[in-house]
């Protein structure tokens, strides 16, 4: 019998990572293939998840200074966060709701602090889904003084290679900020990156994924922090390597596919990897921006927009049985 793995991303909004690999699941089950469920994260929301541990909740201050009860998870000595728990857009109102100058990671970094007084020796801080671009400096005023985070290891996981003062051009405009607020920002973190070097030591300026959440990734790695992918911490953490090893297809998918797919991106490593493996590898996308050389499924192509948007979990079970109905497992997916 064929087999598939499916290691997708969430539909931002729509539909958690685990609910896409279950939707592919079962699309592959009706056209008679076997699948092996691997839900993925890159740094942003779905890292809890991915990495698993006892449940924690922290009441900590939400972007725009609200409290929020933020979940995180514990793992023996290592603690796992996602930063838009405590800092992200959703907390925020989403883009319309968004203050873009005040919004701040400050919750995050009592986040952090929360960890550390649990006994954390290892924190893991997933970046991305956030509402800021204050270059983490909430974050960094948060946190304990650093004598007490000697020997204790930082980690971001980062969802972008974007550089720390490119934060503001790249993704402010997501959460609100008009062209004006822009330069502002960007005006902000170039001198912020100036402060961390002088009280650092550290030149983030053009450290890759250092303008990750806002630049959050950034004000981490001057205090220490080491920055990862975060697709490469979730997969080695999931074997995910050795589960493509005698597949016959990968699935994998995010609600838009564009560019910056491939720049940090689950969906982009999970290409990456498959075609590394020497397996054919399919993505399933609410919408796809762009052309792409990788073969690739659009929902609102195939089902219309509004059956897409309202009934996505459907959609990717069905557009998975047709694409993989009739196929063996030694047939490569065809180019349509």
């Amino acid at each position: 019998m064929a087999h598939v793995v499916a290691a997708p991303d969430k539909f931002r909004g729509t539909a958690t990572g685990a609910e896409v690999a279950a939707a592919m699941a079962a699309g592959a089950a009706g056209a008679g293939w076997t699948c092996d469920q691997a839900p993925l994260a890159d740094g942003g929301e779905g890292l809890l998840a991915a990495l698993g541990g006892s449940v924690r909740v922290t009441r900590v201050t939400g972007p725009l200074g609200r409290p929020v009860e933020a979940e995180w998870r514990m793992r023996g000595t290592t603690a796992v966060i996602e930063m838009a728990r405590a800092s992200g857009l959703t907390l925020a109102g989403g883009p319309e709701g968004n203050d873009p100058l005040r919004a701040s990671t400050t919750g995050t970094g009592e986040l952090v602090a929360a960890a550390v007084a649990a006994g954390a020796r290892t924190v893991i801080v997933g970046a991305g889904g956030s509402a800021t671009t204050d270059g983490g400096l909430g974050c960094l005023r948060a946190l304990p003084p650093l004598a007490r985070l000697r020997g204790v290891e930082l980690v971001v996981a980062c969802d972008v290679t974007t550089a720390f003062v490119e934060a503001a051009p790249v993704f402010a405009p997501q959460k609100g900020a008009t062209p004006a607020q822009v330069a502002l920002l960007t005006s902000r973190l170039e001198r912020l990156a100036q402060v961390y070097e002088q009280d650092h030591g550290v030149d983030v300026r053009r450290l890759p994924g250092s303008g990750a959440a806002g630049g959050l990734a950034g004000g981490l790695a001057a205090v220490g922090a080491r920055l990862i992918p975060g697709f490469e911490l979730v997969a080695d953490a999931i074997g995910l390597s050795e589960r493509m090893e005698g597949a016959d297809l990968v699935l994998t998918g995010e609600g838009f596919l564009d560019d910056q797919s491939f720049q940090g991106k689950a969906v982009g490593g999970v290409v990456e990897l498959a075609r590394e493996g020497g397996v054919p590898v399919l993505v399933v996308a609410g919408r796809i921006f762009g052309d792409h050389a990788v073969e690739a499924v659009s929902l609102v192509d195939r089902f219309g927009e509004e059956r897409a948007v309202n009934d996505a979990l459907g959609c990717i079970e069905e557009a998975v049985a047709q694409e993989l109905a009739g196929r063996g497992g030694d047939q490569a997916v065809r180019r349509r």
